[in-house]
């Protein structure tokens, strides 16, 4: 979904969302952690978060919206009617990251927004 892949110029993408990323930021398979992020978007919230071979999102454009961040990096991220996370939520009990992903769905669903 990135416009931007840092070393992967010619990668092919969607190029959908306005972010810079790299890609497997943080290591390889055997560099995979486990980590509590912080978000803004649940009112300081901490999300439980796993990571494995996870990607960097580098920069956020004017119309992305960080929803959680690890650091100084941004974990999760909304432009429009698209959210991306560089870990994976699937693998913690945790529903709130999947919640919000219907949330998206049944807005895009009821307005006319820009389907990216």
């Amino acid at each position: 979904m990135a416009k931007d892949v840092t070393g992967y110029d010619a990668l092919p993408r969607l190029g959908t969302m306005d972010v810079s990323v790299t890609r497997n930021a943080y290591g390889s398979q055997v560099d995979s952690f486990e980590t509590d992020v912080l978000s803004e978007f649940w009112k300081g919230e901490k999300l439980h978060a796993i990571n494995i071979r996870a990607p960097s999102i580098d920069a956020v454009g004017e119309g992305v919206k960080i929803l959680a961040s690890f650091g100084e990096k941004a974990v999760l991220v909304r432009e429009n009617n698209m959210l991306a996370c560089t870990f994976h939520p699937e693998l913690t009990d945790d529903t709130r990251v999947h919640e919000l992903y219907l949330e998206v769905v049944r807005e895009s669903k009821n307005t006319d927004a820009p389907k990216n």
